[in-house]
């Protein structure tokens, strides 16, 4: 049995010595020193030995066995710094090498412009309106009705309003002034919110107009509000969007919905006033409509105009962009061509 001991250490050292991948060591524990392996089979025999031989080659045994698990264990820490050196050479990374080139997503153009409305507003007090109060489809009672359109108001025509087949008077919204109806029927004065969103209308699509587009509405309605205060605000927002102090007109116009009415100029973008294709000679650019809120609209939605008054405005936010960065075609935002919206 001390021979056949001899043996096994001679055999699987030699094994040990000439494996080259961890697998190998792994089989050699599994024949020689797992509970099926050689070293085990001895051991389990020892009871059949006498005390004096159990004595010699159990400590033969145990030690075959230690010098066999150092062995393997010195091999094994070999073995892995080998295969770790040739798996990092193989997934090694050059990173001097230049990355591919991904394209990455931007925030379109329209949103980009909505964003830093709303932010201006936001820094003029104004807070955003819950988005229950502003639906799309809308009833031509809150549409039309409550912002004191008379009944033939041509707005109303099916040339000019989407009228859906969900029910009776049941329309895509033409504007977004309903959203100032629902925002006074749930919020008792001061009120002083905005609201984004998109209207719908029968137009032809041109480069100039769109039968979906986009517009922001803006409400303030509280005790001793002015003209003055709506020309402060706009005067202001024009300031901030274009970057800098431009002339403005207000021009007399007319909304249903208020009183005294007023459409906002900017001086031209392009020329500074001296006239141009894009101002079409005039030196003005139309950004906004604007107005005092009018008091059947407040008597309406049950606030007393004796002791309330209030300004409404609403601007389209293609046009806003369109003038902003000189882009001479509205279709380009709905076209999704990639050349065109990188730019942003």
């Amino acid at each position: 049995m001390k021979e056949k001991l001899e043996l096994i250490l001679k055999n699987a050292t030699q094994e040990i010595n000439n494996a080259k991948l961890l697998q190998d060591l792994e089989n050699v524990k599994l024949n020689y020193l797992s509970r099926k392996g050689e070293l085990n089979s001895i051991k389990k025999n020892l009871k059949d030995l006498s005390d004096e031989d159990k004595r010699i080659i159990g400590s033969l045994a145990n030690k075959v066995s230690n010098e066999l698990e150092e062995l393997i264990a010195s091999k094994s820490e070999e073995l892995y710094k080998v295969e770790l050196n040739q798996k990092l050479n193989k997934e090694r990374i050059d990173i001097t090498l230049p990355s591919d080139v991904r394209p990455q997503g931007k925030v379109h153009p329209l949103t980009q412009t909505i964003n830093e409305i709303v932010e201006i507003f936001q820094g003029l007090g104004f807070s955003v309106m819950p988005s229950e109060y502003s639906p799309e489809v809308e009833t031509e009672y809150i549409n039309f009705d409550m912002l004191n359109f008379p009944p033939d108001h041509p707005a109303k025509d099916m040339q000019d309003t989407f009228y859906t087949k969900v029910a009776p008077n049941v329309i895509l919204r033409s504007q977004t002034s309903g959203a100032q109806i629902r925002q006074m029927l749930n919020q008792t004065p001061p009120v002083r919110v905005i609201s984004p969103g998109r209207v719908y209308r029968c137009e032809s699509v041109s480069a100039r107009k769109n039968n979906l587009f986009h517009q922001i509405e803006g409400l303030l309605v509280d005790k001793d509000i002015t003209f003055a205060d709506l020309k402060g605000i706009l005067n202001e927002f024009v300031r901030i969007y274009f970057g800098s102090a431009r002339p403005t007109r207000f021009r007399a116009s007319y909304f249903p919905f208020t009183e005294p009415s007023a459409e906002v100029d900017v001086q031209c973008i392009m020329c500074g006033g001296k006239g141009c294709r894009t101002c079409s000679g005039t030196g003005w650019l139309e950004v906004l409509g604007s107005g005092m809120v009018h008091a059947n609209v407040l008597k309406n939605v049950g606030i007393d105009p004796e002791i309330y008054s209030g300004f409404a405005f609403g601007m389209g936010v293609e046009r806003l962009t369109m003038l902003k960065y000189a882009i001479n075609d509205i279709r380009l935002f709905f076209n999704n061509d990639i050349r065109f919206l990188k730019q942003f």
